[in-house]
């Protein structure tokens, strides 16, 4: 092939379930890709897993393939990659080839692709000399080794090439990074060599602005409403890069669709969650976005060119995550006049009758929803308001403490200020909290798995 499409149409877990069917339904694509995963998306596939071996991926994602039947029949060369397995892609491949049997697709090859999984390992890589130090604050693993949940590398393309290679139409990874899910299949069908930076930078400034869904179609778009005429995004059209050979790439969406492409929305897309962008570093290439441009070459239709790469770094990216106490958080809505001043001290009688029953918080956060706290040092020139939220948070390792803290909620309405209210509805619950630990790996301690059977061989 000498031009591929390659459509997004999920940006985190909880987009929108109809955007992968409509997008194949008219975006004429080669690859679909879905971006599920972030680093709390794993804290919470992690939290599935330890309660049942048989979770930990996506749910979504079989939901999703059973709603692309039709299109799997009707364009039999399209191609979905995902990084819907999350923490067990096997998992996810027997669940999504169980819905493929049950739709008389037996033959169709779904790849899982592991490797990213370093917790069973993890105590053998640190006698090897990986010493996992917190990338922010350079705190030793040991001081949270008893904690630690899960612990995930970034993989690249590899794997994804692989399973391509082996004629796997649905590839779903573990946490591989965003950009890659697009690399893979460019690799694939242009055949790059590993030491082509250019043109893996290329691809992986494709896959970055796609790789958010909506957002580079007008989505979060900061001058949505321009002019006084709101842009329209109930059908918003989701992202297809168009990509050469050669490594060209215009940014679209499907005609008919709502939202936009213009440079405007693909440049806030491109510097995204980059860092420097003269080095966004990816398991497959550092690349350099300070020289990419962006043209209109026509409606709905952005080139972006000018990227340039240079060697991988020689670690991988490790999200690791480990249990850390419990959170709780309860609201009320305070209305009337002085309502900021009212829900202030609303929350400071919740804590000061919690330290009454002797119990002593780790740590709490007081906000008022609308007056500001939202943004730090507040809205300018915002006018009082007459309706706030009151929003408590707590933190402990104690679950008993925390429920005791959420039962001073409901007493508000007859013993606090007045206009309290906004109290209807089930008690809050604690629930276990998964902090993040930034950290890296040597790339050559970690090799992607690969594992490519028909949909009638999974599930056996």
């Amino acid at each position: 092939m000498t031009s591929i499409r390659v459509g997004n149409a999920a940006g985190f877990w909880g987009d929108n379930l109809d955007a992968p069917r409509l997008l194949c339904e008219s975006g004429q694509l080669d690859y679909l890709t879905l971006e599920y995963l972030a680093e709390l998306t794993l804290s919470i596939l992690a939290h599935l897993k330890s309660r049942d071996h048989n979770a930990g991926f996506v749910s979504d994602f079989p939901t999703v393939v059973e709603s692309l039947v039709p299109q799997l029949r009707a364009q039999p060369n399209l191609k979905i990659v995902t990084n819907a397995g999350g923490m067990h892609p096997s998992a996810c491949a027997a669940a999504v080839s169980g819905i493929l049997q049950k739709s008389g697709m037996n033959d169709v090859r779904v790849a899982a692709v592991a490797g990213d999984d370093l917790l069973p390992q993890l105590d053998t890589y640190l006698d090897a000399g990986e010493p996992f130090q917190n990338l922010e604050t350079g705190e030793a693993l040991d001081q949270i080794r008893p904690q630690i949940a899960s612990a995930n590398a970034y993989l690249g393309a590899a794997g994804i090439v692989e399973a391509l290679r082996q004629e796997a139409r649905i590839v779903i990874t573990g946490r591989v990074a965003d950009a890659s899910l697009t690399v893979g299949p460019a690799v694939h069908e242009f055949g790059w060599d590993w030491a082509d930076w250019n043109s893996l930078a290329a691809a992986t400034v494709a896959g970055h602005l796609i790789e958010c869904g909506a957002q580079a179609t007008g989505g979060m778009f900061s001058d949505w409403d321009r002019h006084g005429a709101p842009l329209a995004l109930a059908n918003v059209g989701y992202p297809i890069a168009e990509i050469s050979d050669g490594g060209d790439v215009v940014i679209t969406k499907p005609s008919g669709t709502e939202g936009e492409v213009t440079v405007a929305t693909v440049a806030e897309q491109l510097v995204y969650e980059i860092g420097d962008p003269a080095h966004y570093l990816t398991p497959d290439v550092d690349a350099d976005f300070s020289q990419v441009t962006l043209k209109q070459i026509g409606e709905d239709r952005v080139a972006v060119a000018g990227a340039q790469g240079g060697p991988a770094p020689e670690n991988f990216k490790v999200s690791l995550a480990y249990r850390d106490g419990y959170m709780a958080t309860g609201s009320l809505v305070i209305c009337g006049r002085g309502a900021i001043a009212k829900a202030r001290a609303c929350g400071q009688i919740i804590l000061d009758r919690v330290a009454r029953a002797g119990v002593h918080l780790q740590r709490t956060n007081i906000e008022t929803l609308g007056g500001g706290d939202s943004v730090p040092g507040g809205w300018p020139d915002r006018p009082e308001p007459w309706e706030v939220v009151l929003r408590v948070t707590a933190h402990d390792p104690s679950k008993p403490h925390l429920e005791r803290f959420l039962r001073e909620f409901a007493p508000l309405v007859t013993a606090g200020p007045p206009g309290v209210t906004g109290y209807t509805g089930p008690r809050p619950k604690p629930y276990p909290v998964m902090a993040y630990w930034p950290t890296l790996i040597a790339q050559t301690r970690v090799t992607p798995q690969v594992e490519v059977r028909a949909a009638g061989d999974w599930t056996r």
